[in-house]
């Protein structure tokens, strides 16, 4: 039965900062959300599954969606593209479940601006070294690509502001247990306009 407490909740991060690692132990610690699986033009990875990580599709058929209004939002990114399914959000929204989107900062602005009552969250690294250590750790991608993922992350990175709450992605367990605070309604310590919180990002971005 559909319930008006349902809550749309928006992660975004820059690349390496650890998003999708903390999505995912949100949702195996928290089995009643909904976890919108993003449409992607981009090759799957070796480790990843169709209809778990991802919906690989091509160019042709994301085309396709984005013509039928499929898409609650799109962006590129690294020459590839990423979206929303309106249809699954509004689905698990209309059966009462709280639903998380792990999409970009630019995926967060199309979807604030159709749906304003969504709760948005921007993950950040501890500094930019730990984040190229990261990225580096990852080994699927090339020097040259994990350059350009920190000049890029830098720049997403400036976008912090646009969010109502900033989760500092250090330790995992703490980063996992402060975004199941905001998801519960008392993540009050991770508030955007909290000083303590405005004070670490100015160390980390500058």
């Amino acid at each position: 039965m559909a319930t008006n407490n349902a809550k749309l909740f928006v992660i975004a991060a820059p690349s390496g900062a650890g998003k999708t690692t903390i999505v995912k132990a949100l949702v195996a610690r928290n089995p009643g959300l909904r976890f919108s699986i993003s449409y992607t033009t981009r090759q799957k990875r070796r480790t990843e599954v169709d209809g778990v990580d991802y919906f690989f599709v091509d160019f042709e058929e994301f085309e396709r969606l984005n013509a039928e209004g499929e898409l609650l939002e799109f962006a590129k990114v690294f020459d590839n593209y990423y979206a929303t399914s309106r249809s699954q959000v509004e689905k698990h929204l209309a059966d009462g479940r709280n639903v998380v989107l792990e999409i970009d900062w630019q995926g967060a602005r199309q979807v604030r601006a159709t749906m304003p009552e969504c709760i948005t969250i921007f993950i950040l690294p501890p500094s930019l070294e730990e984040l190229e250590r990261r990225l580096r750790d990852r080994r699927t991608d090339s020097p040259e690509v994990i350059e350009r993922r920190l000049h890029d992350a830098q720049s997403d990175m400036s976008h912090w502001d646009e969010f109502d709450y900033i989760i500092i992605n250090d330790k995992l367990e703490q980063a996992v247990y402060d975004l199941e605070s905001v998801l519960e309604g008392s993540g009050d310590s991770c508030a955007r306009s909290n000083v303590a919180v405005r004070r670490v990002i100015s160390r980390i971005i500058g």
